[in-house]
């Protein structure tokens, strides 16, 4: 008798979401990417097999009902959905984590390895554990410092803590030390050390409830996305999607003197910030470069005439979403 044994690799069904069961569905899922997409966009028709099958491989390594989510939603049928999440071009990946929407969408690489790739990434534990205190020497200190010195692994206090550093991880590096590895850091109990990039910066320790996960979230996430950003090739496109004027500073890697100074005028003076932005969207900035400061004063009776400013194309318009990956919304009222 012969036995033939065959082989059925596991299938997933991509979820579509409506208004009926979105919030449930993401609510109740660990991670969940969903896909927002339009049926006449050619890219979104192209990443549909992808996006399936590396649903699949993940659905392998992750079986369980509510560890992964791949989801969907189509922004014609579901505008609603669409406004509501700001989608601005097709396709657009967005991660959720429990129902909250991450800051940062899914701009990598389309193809089955990159998307099943970021998954396990964003599976993997946020939080690296400290096995010596010695260790903080050896930080990075050019990235944001999260730390947290716990008694125990298995408390409240620490599971609010790896909840935000699962939200925040693409912004800080988070770092944890339990037990007697802690415990000279503990003198007053279970605490969050800030240790921001600039040497001279001191610490910061974190006085709220450490139960408390909106008041926890929020002052990490303050440390975490500050006011003064690098631009990056990972992260160009999704500031200049912002849609907000950039003032930016050139320097060294290694003049951090000069970044410093930057990123306490900035924080110090918000008026002059607002009049620079002012001056920049006037054309008085590029007026005032080639032709020399404005007059200001004018004769009596004499009126007062703006001198016309046409400054250059910014190069770092060519960082924003590309016209040859998406399907561009040039007016959101298209929705």
């Amino acid at each position: 008798m012969k036995v033939t044994w065959v082989f059925t690799p596991v299938t997933t069904e991509i979820t579509s979401l409506d208004t009926e069961n979105i919030d449930e569905i993401l609510n109740n899922a660990d991670v969940a990417l969903v896909n927002f997409y339009a049926d006449w966009c050619r890219f979104s028709q192209m990443l549909h097999p992808i996006f399936e099958e590396a649903s699949n491989v993940i659905k392998e390594e992750y079986p369980h009902e509510n560890q992964v989510v791949f989801a969907r939603v189509d922004c014609d049928q579901h505008s609603d959905i669409a406004q509501r999440y700001r989608i601005s071009k097709y396709p657009t990946l967005k991660l959720f984590r429990n129902g909250m929407m991450m800051k940062r969408e899914y701009r990598g690489q389309r193809s089955v390895k990159a998307l099943a790739d970021y998954i396990r990434q964003q599976k993997s534990d946020p939080v690296q554990e400290l096995h010596d205190l010695g260790e903080i020497s050896t930080l990075d200190r050019s990235k944001i410092n999260i730390i947290g010195y716990f008694e125990q692994k298995d408390s409240n206090n620490y599971r609010v803590f790896e909840r935000v550093a699962s939200i925040l991880h693409d912004d800080c590096a988070f770092f944890s030390a339990f037990g007697s590895v802690s415990k000279p850091e503990r003198y007053s109990g279970d605490n969050i050390i800030y240790k921001p990039p600039m040497l001279s910066a001191p610490d910061m320790v974190y006085l709220g409830s450490m139960t408390n996960f909106d008041l926890t979230f929020n002052w990490i996430q303050d440390k975490c996305v500050p006011l003064v950003r690098e631009i990056t090739f990972e992260n160009g496109e999704e500031l200049t999607e912002e849609g907000l004027p950039f003032l930016i500073l050139f320097h060294m890697k290694e003049d951090t003197e000069s970044l410093e100074i930057f990123q306490n005028e900035v924080a110090r003076v918000p008026g002059k910030l607002k009049q620079f932005i002012f001056d920049l969207h006037s054309g008085k900035l590029h007026r005032e470069f080639h032709h020399g400061p404005d007059p200001t004063d004018t004769a009596p009776g004499q009126e007062a005439h703006d001198v016309a400013s046409s400054p250059p194309e910014s190069s770092f318009q060519k960082l924003a979403p590309s016209e040859y990956r998406y399907t561009l919304l040039r007016d959101r009222d298209e929705l």
